[in-house]
């Protein structure tokens, strides 16, 4: 069975958390957290380093001594350091850690003198009183970790940010309705960072009254539950099962708090890394000078990471990556904006499964500023989706060609076509030729092995007349799983053959997603962001195809349909193997 990079992770994770039980150095215990966290987000599978003999150490946060645990494991399926930590260790430590407010010691100490060893023994040791008896645990203590222990039962699912984001408009328009004392709302953690799942949602408000703010959120129509109301934060859960968090913040500190609970760990990790070797320490009231003990505080994000000398880190790219080191370069480039965007070209009308006309398609495209528009109903092998024929599809090309006259926004003719499971299209290449656009796509035989999978995708980025693969990996967000792929020979075909790849828009799929659209953007391929829209409405939903780029790190240089219509038209003009050099002119042109 494949070792994935987040068995590995976590892993290192775990042996974070122990050596820091065990009193190790902090720089010792930081050192696997670091590893753990690039391991999580490496684009590239360390089986297959590993198995080609690569050097892990040329790998930012990877020294001489993880490199070799990492060789250990794939090798052996063991890490003999890891054994003997767990060996050293009372069981169910690590368990108990992963409840909030048990840091460490407390986990070592309730597991060696309770002999708790789960999550369900804790709550035991909670209500028979046991869990008083540890040092440092008083009444207060036991209630927020009981409380803690249920809301993790909530958090455990996670819901996808299509669903999330909606929620937490809704609920911050009706605060601003019926609670006149508000002076601000913001999103903040998770939904913020723009994640495809959201565990819960964080908002923080500046009020003039936060206490009767605080009571009219814990009373509006959609809380079943209240877990938390205080005098600084209350935390409920709604009716969809989501947990809402709600923090009061003063209007001086606002950006520090606002940074701080928007995170991620990871990001705010690497941001107290920096400003301490300034001679700063930073938490969510502010940034103090160590050496005086004078804190200031900020009004603005902003102004918090100028203080640092970097310029301002937008949230998508809090990973705790490399944001640090962009934020440094005083003059870097803007991350690419749903404003950037001039075409959209995968695109559904009624003809096929959509639910709206050609016309209202184009004309919302128009009134959205955009300068050109695919029209790529689907092919007829895709028989759920009520496909085209070959004779269906010619009378639609003339149908799109009359309409062209009506609109003054460019109308490229197109298709969304099946790759067969053989990698072969659907439509013969004569129709084929026809077509402005092909946006080529996986609808069946999903489960294919890996190396099948891999030929399959290539075949069709081999044809000439395939403009755009859509939605690569197939997946469906909680419902289905992508498709095995060598992700990287995939990249590397892309770039060759000069084929750009989708970033779909739609929430349920955000495919390519923002780790492999990092990677397409490292290597030169050509990304495009499309709505994939049904109706007028999905439109919209470019926001979140654009956040999965923004996660990647594009910039309009990475991203085709940021072209006027006129390179676009002369990109798509061309043989596609000198596709990829306009691309290129492209992105040094808007560099420049």
């Amino acid at each position: 069975m494949a070792i994935s990079n987040l068995q590995i992770a976590n892993i290192f994770t775990d042996m974070a958390a122990l050596l820091e039980i065990k009193g190790e150095s902090v720089f010792k215990v930081r050192a696997y957290q670091r590893a753990a966290n690039t391991i999580e987000n490496l684009e590239d599978s360390l089986e297959g380093l590993v198995r080609a003999k690569s050097d892990l150490k040329q790998i930012s946060g990877i020294g001489k001594a993880i490199n070799d645990k990492i060789y250990e494991y794939i090798e052996t399926a063991h890490i003999s350091a890891y054994e003997r930590l767990l060996e050293e260790l009372p069981e169910g430590v690590l368990t108990l850690m992963t409840v909030p407010y048990i840091g460490p010691k407390t986990a070592y100490l309730v597991a060696t003198q309770l002999g708790v060893k789960s999550l369900e023994e804790l709550e035991a040791a909670i209500l028979d009183n046991r869990l008083l008896t540890i040092d440092g645990i008083g009444d207060r203590t036991c209630q927020i970790i009981h409380r803690s222990l249920l809301e993790m039962r909530v958090k455990d699912q996670r819901t996808p940010i299509g669903e999330a984001l909606p929620i937490a408009h809704s609920i911050i328009d009706q605060l601003e309705t019926v609670c006149d004392d508000i002076v601000s709302l913001h999103i903040a953690g998770s939904l913020r960072r723009w994640e495809e799942t959201i565990g819960d949602i964080d908002i923080i408000a500046v009020c003039r009254d936060p206490k009767n703010l605080l009571k009219v959120f814990t009373e509006l129509e959609c809380v079943s539950e209240i877990l938390v109301l205080g005098d600084k934060k209350s935390s409920v859960i709604i009716d969809s099962g989501i947990q809402v968090d709600l923090r009061i913040a003063d209007t001086a500190a606002l950006g520090a708090m606002v940074q701080y609970f928007t995170g991620s760990q990871q990001h705010n990790i690497r941001l107290r890394d920096y400003a301490k070797a300034k001679g700063l320490s930073v938490n969510e009231y502010g940034i103090t000078e160590v050496s005086t003990g004078i804190q200031e505080t900020f009004a603005d994000e902003t102004a918090l990471y100028n203080r640092l000398g970097l310029r301002y880190i937008p949230p998508e790219l809090r990973l705790g990556l490399d944001e640090v080191e962009w934020a440094q370069d005083p003059i870097g480039c803007e991350l690419i904006t749903e404003a950037d965007l001039l075409g959209d070209l995968h695109v559904h009308t009624d003809w096929s499964d959509g639910n709206d006309s050609t016309e209202v398609m184009i004309e919302t495209a128009s009134d959205l500023g955009y300068e050109y528009i695919a029209i790529t109903d689907h092919s007829a092998g895709l028989g759920v989706a009520s496909g085209l024929s070959v004779d269906r599809l010619r009378d639609r090309l003339l149908d799109i060609r009359k309409l062209q006259d009506k609109f003054s926004i460019k109308i490229f003719i197109g298709s969304e076509v099946d790759i067969r499971a053989d990698g072969t299209l659907d439509y013969p290449d004569d129709l084929l030729d026809e077509l402005d656009i092909v946006v080529a796509s996986v609808h069946s035989a999903m489960g294919q092995h890996s190396d099948v999978m891999t030929q399959r995708l290539i075949s069709a980025m081999n044809h000439q007349a395939v403009t755009i693969v859509g939605h690569l990996t197939t997946r469906i967000i909680g419902q289905r799983p992508p498709v095995q792929c060598d992700m990287e020979r995939i990249l590397e075909e892309a770039k060759r053959t000069g084929t750009a790849l989708e970033i779909n828009s739609s929430p349920e799929r955000l495919d390519l997603k923002d780790i492999h659209a990092r990677l397409a953007r490292q290597m030169g391929v050509p990304l495009v962001v499309n709505t994939d829209s049904h109706d007028r409405l999905g439109f919209l939903q470019r926001k979140y195809g654009i956040a999965v780029a923004r996660r990647a790190g594009c910039l309009t240089n990475h991203v085709v349909n940021t072209m006027s219509l006129d390179r676009f038209t002369s990109y798509i003009s061309c043989p596609k193997p000198d596709r990829d050099a306009i691309f290129v002119s492209y992105a040094m042109s808007r560099n420049n």
